[in-house]
């Protein structure tokens, strides 16, 4: 698989093929290595982005699990009307944890894919900056 890197130079040499009157091949170039490092810039923010949301759910998932185990053992020695009571405590209790839960990962999903979102629109804010200055030379 090309490398951005490699896939720049050899952008470059077809470009030094075909040599166009009053294009400035270096500014160009750059141009397009600028926004090679700003894809892989969002692309790595939202890895990471994904990686956090993986390990996260991972910590509930494992705390979930804790929590039950806990709870079933409480509930074994109860007679059946506790047993109904605190049974229907922990599932409220269950219920109010995953919508937290769930609150928290769409969060973290919404300030990865903003990281990477912003990331790009930097990137396209330059490029078009760039595109006036070089409407305003020629």
């Amino acid at each position: 698989m090309a490398t951005p890197s490699t896939q720049i130079t050899d952008f470059s040499k077809i470009l030094e093929i075909f040599k166009f009157p009053g294009v400035d091949m270096t500014s160009l170039l750059e141009a397009r290595r600028k926004d090679v490092e700003a894809l892989a810039q969002a692309n790595t923010l939202a890895y990471e982005g994904m990686q956090a949301l993986v390990r996260k759910q991972t910590e509930m998932l494992n705390a979930s699990a804790q929590a039950i185990q806990a709870a079933a053992g409480r509930m074994s020695d109860d007679n059946p009307k506790e047993a109904l009571a605190k049974r229907g405590e922990f599932i409220q209790q269950s219920l109010q944890t995953a919508f937290e839960n769930m609150r928290e990962l769409a969060e973290m999903a919404q300030k990865s894919q903003t990281e990477a979102l912003a990331a790009m629109s930097k990137r396209a804010e330059q490029t078009m900056q760039e595109l006036k200055a070089l409407s305003k030379h020629t």
